[in-house]
């Protein structure tokens, strides 16, 4: 039985599953909670509204005057702080904790690393999956372009290719969520979000064609803006120039 008292390691896991439960989800009906809750040790409630005080930090939210729980602790601010700015260390931290609370050691997913090889092949694997479903996540499973809410064929687009920014790899505001081919079409400079959130597709793919006529009726128009984690406007700028540059 938990003590009343949230502890470090409990407070780490939760901030991980608000980055990975979308923002009107958060209730105990949801997967997510209802998997970490009594990994942790806590009811699906508990957890429910420990995610909800992590939104009263979170600078997107406050800009559009939606505030989190009231009754959150400093820990909870301690937390946020330490972690708001390296999501990779989040992302194996909590995932360590999740390990040791579950006794799991050689569970495909959740494994606690032995030796530099494993363990790069372990954050790897960690990294990639917090950021997909982070990004998912915020997006509500639905394509920031074209709508398409089919889980199956959507991807976490990194806006900051993942090898020319380390920094900013598992941030979830370098994250867009696309279907594949849009997203194969960002990454090839063939369409860009200007800082504004205006897409623009390249001539290259306007044709008389149905796929052509498809995608050019996304050009200039506004992505759908996910719940939280709004994807950096000096991100998608840096992207959006490479893309003017390139002229296609």
């Amino acid at each position: 039985m938990a003590s009343n008292k949230w502890t470090r390691e409990e407070t780490i896991v939760a901030l991980s599953v608000y980055c990975q439960v979308p923002f009107n989800k958060a209730n105990n009906s949801n997967r997510i909670i209802n998997e970490m809750a009594p990994i942790i040790g806590r009811s699906t409630n508990a957890l429910k509204m420990k995610i909800g005080n992590f939104g009263r930090f979170d600078p997107e939210l406050k800009k559009r005057d939606i505030s989190g729980l009231s009754n959150g602790s400093k820990l909870d601010e301690e937390i946020w702080n330490e972690y708001c700015n390296d999501w990779e260390k989040l992302a194996y931290d909590a995932n360590v904790i999740i390990s040791r609370f579950a006794n799991r050691t050689k569970n495909d997913d959740i494994i606690i690393p032995e030796g530099k090889e494993v363990e790069y092949s372990v954050r790897k694997r960690v990294n990639q999956s917090f950021f997909r479903q982070a990004v998912l996540a915020s997006y509500e499973y639905t394509c920031c372009i074209t709508g398409l809410t089919q889980v199956a064929l959507l991807e976490a687009c990194h806006i900051a290719n993942w090898s020319e920014d380390v920094k900013n790899r598992l941030n979830p505001s370098n994250g867009l969520c696309m279907n594949s081919l849009f997203h194969k079409a960002y990454d090839n400079m063939l369409i860009g979000i200007s800082a504004d959130y205006v897409i623009h597709v390249s001539e290259q793919l306007k044709d008389n064609s149905k796929a052509g006529i498809f995608i050019a009726q996304f050009d200039k128009q506004k992505i759908q803006m996910p719940s939280k984690f709004y994807p950096n406007k000096d991100l998608l700028d840096i992207h959006y120039q490479k893309y003017v540059a390139n002229g296609k």
